[in-house]
């Protein structure tokens, strides 16, 4: 039996030796990161490095008439690493980018209302917002919860991943796009393409939809109190059950937001999963897109 023989390397692959992607060691490296799991009443259990020891008892005042963006997160960090648990943070002015990255416990009280790209990128507290907020608010959210009393702009929600985000009036278009976790729920009106791409996650509605409504997701949850203008493409209709009745039930109570029509107002929308399998064209087909 003839010997196997490698053929001669291609120009990509020789291309690919030549930039130097064959030759990295990863020897003694690592992108694992590791929860502190002292169980101890000092640490109060697990939790994420490098985070701050705060008293929710202990409380302080932020005055951001005068302050800039940076100042203020500046300053939200400052008092976490002081201990404080509580910040009310005062005349926020709907500045942009307030309150962003924070990876702590932590209870935020803002008075008054945000701009765009507020509350980014959280990790752990809780918030709650006496005015509304702007576009892309909470985005990539991690945990904790977001509770907003008035409305909120576009892209509510953008790819967040856990924790309870809720906006007790109306939010814009594009709300929990490509979402990939977590809870998004809207005691109003939302606007087009609601959900479009969602991966994972629950959304509830209590108020009509716009366009395209679930559009392209391909997997979670969409609950609806009211009525869409349209489905998005691969969004269907599925059974509401009493395991979906019971956590509604629970959620709308903790935050107060229950529709008129109560729980048996809703319904509940799903991937059609049509889409898993986009690449399982015919062959002819394959042949006229080509």
């Amino acid at each position: 039996m003839a010997a196997l023989t490698r053929s001669a390397p291609s120009k990509q692959e020789l291309k690919s030796h030549e930039m130097g992607m064959h030759t990295e060691q990863l020897t003694g490296r690592t992108q694992q990161q590791f929860f502190d799991i002292d169980l101890s009443e000092q640490h109060h259990g697990f939790g994420l490095p490098d985070t701050f020891d705060v008293d929710f008892n202990k409380r302080g005042e932020i005055d951001a008439s005068n302050m800039d963006a940076k100042q203020v997160n500046l300053r939200i960090r400052e008092m976490m690493i002081d201990g404080y648990g509580t910040i009310v943070l005062k005349n926020p002015g709907a500045k942009h980018s307030l309150a962003v990255g924070i990876l702590n416990r932590l209870n935020l009280i803002v008075e008054g209302s945000l701009g765009y790209f507020g509350l980014g990128l959280l990790d752990g507290p809780n918030v709650r917002i006496s005015g509304r907020v702007g576009w892309s608010c909470a985005e990539n959210m991690m945990s904790g919860t977001v509770l907003i009393e008035k409305n909120a702009g576009s892209q509510f929600g953008a790819a967040i991943r856990g924790g309870d985000l809720v906006c007790k009036g109306d939010v814009g278009s594009r709300t929990g796009i490509d979402m990939k976790g977590g809870n998004i729920i809207v005691g109003g009106n939302t606007g087009a393409f609601t959900g479009f791409m969602m991966q994972r996650g629950r959304m509830v509605i209590c108020g009509n939809a716009g366009k395209n409504l679930g559009d392209s997701m391909y997997d979670g949850v969409i609950y609806l109190g009211g009525e869409p203008q349209s489905l998005g493409v691969d969004a269907v209709w599925g059974e509401l059950t009493d395991l979906d009745k019971e956590w509604l039930n629970q959620k709308l109570t903790r935050y107060d937001i229950m529709p008129k029509g109560g729980i048996t107002s809703f319904r509940k929308i799903v991937a059609g999963k049509q889409l898993w399998n986009y690449d399982n064209l015919e062959p002819t087909e394959k042949k006229m897109v080509l």
